[in-house]
């Protein structure tokens, strides 16, 4: 066998290493096109890309164009490829991807540069992805690291390239990536890191943005700011070698300093309560996903009610807490950074104590002092009922090294301390427009932080002598007047014997006198005479649930389960001349672009409508379909007078923002003119001589309502109206226990409602509803359906069969007793519109926090049970139930 020489052995080796190279390099090609196909099928329509929502907070605003609620993380703001100025997508291309214009989505030069900066620097300042596969990696991929995954996002970039224009692309870039302090896109990150708007931006900051992608949190300009600079200033000098901007402007960018303006992102004010309606509203109909969709919501509630209504429940509740005596410091001897603002009260560690006043350090580590004056109302609490004697010296009170409660005071340009506690009692406040329903206050309790619980649209309670007037009215409608005698005698019905909270008995008085003095065996004797049955029918319509009404005569004095935005619907019928209206608190929603999106379809009070037309049929409101108009609805403006807030307590003029136009729906009249009337003025005679005239300090003669206290006062209410505002106030313990042997509705909680109408009504003229003689005969009122009866049989036949109001229906009973503790479904029918939020059900859901845990306060109270009457066969006998108050 012949030998190789050592020429041909070398060329034989060259041969073979070439031959291998060949193969090699057909092979790479063959395997590309072999991964291409395996991975094809699996790879998205990129036809989407197009319709990509990018993903942005909720807020919600008041309709005086305050925010009050963000909900989602991600901040973002996108813009379209002309609003983007050229120097900042100069600092892009210089940072990521200088042949973006060039290349066809992958850039094997860019791959090379930089494996070239690794080897020799051992870190990369550009990355070897273009920005079309960072597009790729962005909308469609994880950020996991496999070989797969990087052949998916080369495939995926030809394929972006192929459906979209290089501005699409690059547009699509900058409004998706995550620039660092929760800003996704440019437009979030000149906001968030500079207050500006794009266009405002100086070379430098374009720089400090564009060099944010890479590492957001290693050259971020607020945790990093020498990394930032770094980069910031490599990427000037990329533009200077690209020939992006010349000498001068380079020189003035790098002698900029890094200089931010962060936002941040406060709310304009604290409405949680609303804040969380509406967020868990959306969410129960349209899914987690309405938190990111970018919405404003405008509400219903302008800013400055709303504030007083925050403030009036927090000064009522801290007014009883006082009544009731000192219970004690918090704790001793615990790190004061443990405990958290509640309410407006601040903790405080007691570091000494004098003769007549202590010292005590506040959570940022200022140093006050607590006067005499501002604790000597400390008496001890002994039990619900007494307190002890009034303390001599401040040792009596407190001691050293106790976690305390503190609130600010001024007087005379004085800051002073006043010593308070958190109330252990509860208490809400809802207002609404009788007009229309809409929503003008609130607040669902003490603190929206220590307990999420909404008692205004969650709390079921009993109503006391506050559902007293619909029993009358029902009298009324029967042919009763306000002059009608009644006896106010001993009753007994089996072995119930009730009584009057005086234990007292009149004889006969007049229905108008027995209201407004709350005689219990007066409304016992019209429940008898109207008829247990027809009466929780006939509540219905005003809101509450037929199976929470007692079939009983204890229904006559508060003992059904109602929520206080039931009441105030039902008063809101007083208010307005015998119309049902319908709660609702969202006004309009518009999308980022400000396009409306969803206006209310409410049900308004309309005097002149012809009364035998049908209410206009409504379908299903949908978000991005826009209420149309219709010829036999009328339209309403709002915020047509007003157009400036006066807020006395902030000495300040809000401009309210116009609101859009609103199409109504007329209500239907559930009560008779007359009769509607009538009540209307017993109730203002509540105020002028009967059990409510601590609401004549306001000075208004427009003033009507009804006090409520239930049995041994675990309720006190105050229902209460003016023709242009129902407010609805309610006091007692989540876990019901007595408040107090007097704390009746009159004590504790028409103080809350004098002192938000007050201020609520300052710029309300005063006005009184006037009988309407002129209603059409063909209006049909509950009086004429009754008084046109020919026996109880067939009245009774007429109730069951006639037209309920239409929305006096039930839309869904409540949950078996017990209720849950803490439902987490909004409980709205999908089928109604967005915002008509149904008093018949509550609606629930967590306003988004911090801290994931929920206090362990945050559940619903329990439900007293309505005790019946004795004659009832399914019962057995009911203790005596203790009366309304007369005082």
């Amino acid at each position: 066998m012949k030998k190789l020489s050592c020429a041909g052995l070398i060329y034989a080796f060259f041969s073979l290493v070439f031959s291998l190279l060949c193969l090699l390099l057909l092979a790479i090609p063959v395997g590309f096109y072999g991964m291409y196909l395996y991975l094809a099928p699996t790879l998205p329509d990129m036809s989407r890309l197009k319709d990509v929502q990018v993903e942005m907070p909720l807020q919600v605003y008041t309709r005086d164009d305050k925010l009050i609620g963000s909900f989602g993380e991600k901040q973002s703001d996108p813009v379209d490829y002309a609003q983007i100025p050229p120097h900042l997508v100069h600092a892009f291309l210089a940072a990521e991807d200088s042949s973006f214009f060039t290349h066809g989505g992958v850039s094997f030069k860019g791959l090379g540069r930089a494996v070239t900066e690794a080897v020799q620097s051992g870190s990369t300042q550009t990355g070897g992805s273009t920005i079309t596969m960072q597009v790729a990696k962005n909308y469609y991929l994880s950020p996991e690291k496999t070989l797969k995954r990087k052949l998916t996002e080369i495939f995926l970039a030809r394929k972006i390239e192929q459906t979209l224009n290089k501005e699409e692309i690059l547009s699509l870039y900058v409004n998706k990536i995550f620039l660092g302090q929760n800003a996704y896109g440019i437009s979030a990150a000149a906001k968030i890191y500079y207050g500006k708007s794009l266009d405002q931006l100086s070379i430098a900051e374009m720089a400090m943005i564009a060099g944010l992608p890479k590492a957001p949190s290693s050259y971020n300009p607020v945790s990093n700011p020498e990394r930032a600079l770094e980069r910031r200033n490599w990427i000037i000098g990329r533009m200077l070698q690209l020939g992006y901007i010349q000498q001068a402007e380079y020189q003035q960018a790098i002698a900029e300093p890094v200089t931010l303006n962060m936002s941040s992102r406060k709310l304009d004010m604290r409405a949680p309560y609303l804040a969380e309606m509406v967020r868990a509203e959306l969410v129960s109909k349209y899914g987690e996903q309405a938190q990111y969709s970018g919405w404003r919501v405008y509400t219903t509630v302008r800013s400055d009610r709303q504030q007083f209504a925050d403030d009036a429940v927090k000064r009522g509740l801290e007014a009883y807490d006082k009544r009731h005596g000192w219970r004690g410091a918090e704790a001793n001897d615990k790190p004061l950074k443990n405990f958290r603002v509640i309410g407006n009260l601040q903790p405080a560690k007691v570091t000494q104590v004098l003769s007549q006043s202590f010292k005590a350090q506040l959570l940022d580590g200022t140093e006050v002092t607590v006067a005499w004056r501002g604790m000597s109302w400390a008496r001890k609490r002994i039990d619900t009922n007494r307190i002890g004697a009034a303390p001599s010296k401040a040792s009596q009170i407190v001691k050293i090294n106790d976690i305390v409660r503190l609130r600010a005071q001024d007087e005379e340009s004085t800051r002073n301390w006043v010593l308070s506690q958190v109330p252990a009692a509860q208490g809400q406040l809802i207002a609404l427009n009788p007009e229309d329903g809409a929503l003008e206050a609130v607040v669902g309790g003490y603190d929206f932080a220590a307990s999420k619980f909404n008692r205004s649209i969650q709390g079921w309670r009993q109503p006391g002598s506050a559902i007293k007037p619909f029993i009358y009215t029902l009298a009324l409608e029967r042919g009763y007047t306000p002059q009608s005698a009644v006896s106010d005698s001993p009753l007994t019905v089996g072995k119930w014997r009730p009584q009057n909270s005086d234990g007292r008995f009149m004889g006969n008085i007049t229905l108008r006198r027995a209201l407004y003095l709350s005689r219990n065996l007066v409304s016992i004797r019209l429940l008898q005479s109207v008829g247990i049955d027809r009466a929780r029918h006939y509540l219905v319509n005003f809101g509450m649930l037929e199976q929470e009404l007692p079939r009983n005569l204890t229904l006559a004095l508060g003992t059904a389960q109602v929520l206080p935005i039931q009441i105030a619907t039902g008063y809101a019928a007083f208010a307005n001349g015998g119309y049902r209206v319908q709660p609702y608190f969202i006004h309009h929603i518009e999308d980022h672009e400000g396009q409306i999106i969803y206006q209310a379809n409410p049900y308004a009070v309309c005097r002149e409508c012809d009364a035998e037309a049908e209410p206009v049929a409504v379908s299903n409101t949908r978000l991005i379909q826009p209420v149309e108009e219709d010829a036999a609805v009328t339209a309403k403006t709002e915020a047509a007078t007003d157009p400036v807030i006066a807020d006395p307590t902030l000495e300040t003029t809000t401009t309210i923002k116009p609101l859009p136009t609103l199409i109504t729906r007329p209500a239907q009249r559930v009560i008779g003119a007359n009769a509607a009337y009538d009540m209307a003025n017993i109730l203002r005679d509540v105020v002028q001589v009967g059990t409510a005239r601590a609401a004549l300090k306001l000075g208004r003669n427009d003033l009507a309502g009804k006090t409520g206290t239930t049995n041994d006062a675990k309720d006190a209410w105050f229902s209460g109206f003016q023709p242009k505002m129902v407010a609805v106030a309610w006091v007692g313990f989540d876990q019901p226990r007595s408040l107090g042997r007097r704390e009746y509705g009159g004590v504790a909680a028409l103080p809350i409602w004098t002192d938000f109408m007050g201020k609520a009504l300052a710029d309300v003229p005063e006005q009184w509803i006037t009988r309407q003689g002129n209603l059409r005969n063909a209006e049909v009122s509950a009086s004429d359906l009754f008084q046109t009866a020919q026996t109880d049989a067939q009245d009774t036949q007429r109730i069951a069969t006639r037209n309920a109001p239409p929305l006096g229906v039930i839309i869904q009973r409540p949950a078996p007793k017990p209720r849950p503790v803490a439902p987490t479904a909004s409980s709205i029918d999908p089928a109604l519109p967005i915002t008509r939020l149904t008093p018949n059900t509550p609606q629930t859901g967590s306003y988004r926090q911090p801290t994931s845990s929920v206090p362990s306060n945050n559940t619903a109270p329990n439900r007293t049970a309505a005790p019946a009457a004795p004659n009832s066969p399914t019962t057995a006998p009911v203790p005596r139930i203790r009366p309304d108050e007369i005082f």
